[in-house]
């Protein structure tokens, strides 16, 4: 469980100026889906959880290695919480996870990591506008015709995967309509 001064710290993160999307919303949103897991174990989902404050904690849209910041201070903050090597790897490993959103076929509890992360894109239509331009206004520092391209090709590359969604449940509920909010923003960047 997080709390305390770990808790606050994280907090402060996800209000920093610069996001727009990666903020404590997003991580409330995130951890609600984690609660509602009740597929998965009390162990399980406490690591998903801790995963899921962790997983945005270093964001700066600048760097190429937030992922990778923010599980070494996870891994960094969970040794001085006394937590076991064993949780902090596998919480490390799945903050990973979310800087490729590719998961092995047996691996549930990343699966679903991703697919929560990744569940913005399923959104109806009016929230997935809103999160595409909170993402424009945390890229401001990137001119219009990088941007437009650019996001464009990462948006081409979700679609090209078989399923965006590795939890078939995520899947099942979310894929559709996620598909029909890229082409609509991808038609929107490049028209």
């Amino acid at each position: 469980m997080i709390t305390g001064a770990v808790r606050d710290d994280l907090i402060s993160r996800y209000r920093e100026p610069l996001r727009r999307y990666h903020t404590l919303t997003h991580i409330e949103d995130c951890l609600a889906q984690a609660k509602a897991s009740t597929d998965l174990g009390p162990e399980a989902r406490a690591l998903l959880m801790t995963a899921l404050w962790f997983h945005d904690a270093i964001y700066d849209p600048q760097r190429a290695d937030n992922e990778a910041a923010s599980a070494r201070l996870a891994a960094d903050t969970l040794k001085t919480m006394g937590r076991s090597e064993v949780e902090i790897a596998e919480i490390e490993r799945l903050i990973l996870l979310t800087a490729g959103h590719t998961v092995a076929a047996d691996d549930h509890l990343g699966a679903r990591l991703v697919s929560i992360d990744l569940s913005i894109l399923g959104a109806p239509p009016a929230r997935y506008d809103a999160y595409a331009q909170d993402i424009r206004a945390e890229y401001r520092h990137v001119p219009d015709p990088l941007y437009r391209p650019g996001r464009a090709a990462i948006l081409r590359r979700f679609l090209e995967a078989r399923r965006l969604f590795p939890d078939p449940v995520w899947a099942a509920r979310l894929e559709e309509r996620a598909r029909d909010n890229l082409q609509r923003e991808i038609a929107d960047l490049t028209t």
